[in-house]
């Protein structure tokens, strides 16, 4: 083998080393992900023979074997792989044999493997969008599963501000998906290729957030180390703070500061930092009550919300729950050990039904404790949380009545029942009840009182 051999060698991912018999004794793949389409665990691949992992492969037409049985070297092999599992996928090899004097004690194979367009089903089980994995990042725009006309109107936002620097306020309620919302306007912006940092400020103690987000200076005085904070780490790219309204009123000035200026001083410095950075801003709050009752300061609530984005809770777009619940079901199936073919139709009346709380989080929740409980292919009520399940009998009691009743007022009843659920599930707030049941504040007062809820 010469130098220019071996320099095109570097073309490959894979390497494969087989004994004289075609036993696999050593393996380095450039993504562990294709051992999981092979059915197979990393400690399984050893020790087999290589012909035993694929449908379509004998000792007479793999290349690893025709080498071991002829002495000669084959370069650049392009074969479609087809796995005892089913999965298949193309291949380009060059393969040579390991000599010992004049025995052959063994071959080695360096391969890469080629995904078609008929391949990109498969290669979902991966990662949706795994290139995206090198900025920090998991979701895009496409993670957003909707047909509602609510959510269209979002992704519509979602495009429009990713052309631009603006910084964007989000709010959404806990399991909305504001986070997927903030990916999204990164890897769809010309920023895509920079960091994406975030943290939830709720969730770090008020005496650490400024020197996790601003850093520190080194002082041998008091052994204070240099640390890069997150909004230096983000330079060039988008930093994202969920819960931003957890912020002391000392560190949103310094925030304002941030966004107007383009500059942070780490703590203990007196040096600027100039930073080319996007800020995105969440709240699960209302961001109007947050200013009016001073948790967040009205100068920044302005600067954030340049570009504001409102999301939908689960119970506003109903229409989006079977296609979510595909959507999952699909997930689970590629990521749990078992499968499911089908979900029973009073599952989905009751998922239709039940207001969810926890929004899209608490559907894919609900899902995958189904997967953990179901004892067949189906999944039925008895799989489902007992906190939904019951959500059915609740709905039946309002139905009850000991005497015939004519449609008008089973309608009534229908809907005294829903409106009781609702101030149930809200605490009797009266504009958040309104809210969830898409009624004015005025028109739910009128109702309470005809059906003497008051």
């Amino acid at each position: 083998m010469n130098i220019n051999e071996i320099y095109h060698l570097s073309d490959y991912d894979n390497v494969l080393i087989v004994d004289e018999n075609g036993i696999t004794i050593f393996y380095d793949l450039a993504d562990l992900n294709i051992l999981k389409q092979l059915g197979l665990r990393p400690e399984e691949f050893l020790r087999k023979n290589v012909t035993s992992f694929y449908q379509n492969f004998t000792n007479d037409n793999s290349t690893l074997m025709t080498v071991l049985s002829t002495g000669e070297a084959l370069w650049n092999i392009e074969q479609r792989l087809t796995s005892t599992n089913g999965f298949s996928y193309l291949s380009k090899s060059s393969t040579f044999p390991i000599k010992k004097g004049a025995s052959i004690i063994g071959a080695i194979e360096f391969s890469k493997h080629f995904y078609e367009i008929q391949d990109m089903e498969k290669l979902e089980r991966f990662a949706d969008h795994k290139i995206y994995r090198k900025n920090n990042t998991i979701y895009t725009i496409d993670n957003l599963i909707s047909e509602s006309t609510v959510m269209q109107e979002v992704k519509n936002k979602i495009s429009k501000v990713s052309n631009t620097d603006s910084t964007v306020l989000i709010y959404g309620e806990t399991g909305t998906g504001k986070e997927i919302v903030a990916q999204s306007i990164h890897n769809l912006s010309t920023r895509y290729t920079q960091p994406y940092i975030s943290i939830n400020c709720a969730e770090i103690h008020e005496d650490l957030l400024e020197k996790i987000l601003f850093g520190t200076e080194k002082d041998s005085s008091t052994l204070t180390p240099v640390i890069t904070g997150l909004l230096e780490q983000a330079n060039g790219g988008t930093i994202f703070l969920d819960e931003v309204n957890a912020l002391d009123i000392k560190l949103q000035a310094r925030l304002l500061k941030v966004i107007e200026d383009k500059t942070i001083r780490r703590v203990g410095s007196n040096q600027d930092i100039h930073l080319n950075i996007r800020l995105i801003a969440a709240t699960n709050e209302d961001p109007d009550k947050l200013v009016s009752e001073k948790g967040l300061r009205e100068d920044l609530y302005y600067r954030l919300s340049v570009f504001r984005i409102d999301l939908p809770l689960l119970a506003e777009r109903k229409e989006d729950i079977r296609v979510l619940t595909n959507y999952y079901i699909q997930f689970y199936n590629r990521h749990m050990q078992m499968k499911i073919d089908h979900i029973e139709d009073d599952v989905l009346l009751v998922f239709q039904q039940y207001n969810w709380p926890g929004n899209v989080r608490e559907l894919k929740n609900a899902i995958e404790t189904a997967y953990n409980n179901a004892s067949t292919k189906n999944i039925t009520l008895n799989d489902i949380p007992s906190k939904i399940s019951k959500f059915k009998n609740k709905l039946v009691n309002i139905f009850k009545s000991d005497k015939p009743i004519n449609l008008k007022d089973k309608v009534e009843e229908y809907e005294r029942g829903l409106i009781v659920l609702e101030l149930q599930h809200t605490g009797g707030k009266l504009a958040e009840t309104a809210r969830r049941l898409g009624i004015s504040k005025q028109l739910l007062k009128y109702k309470m009182e005809k059906y003497e809820l008051r």
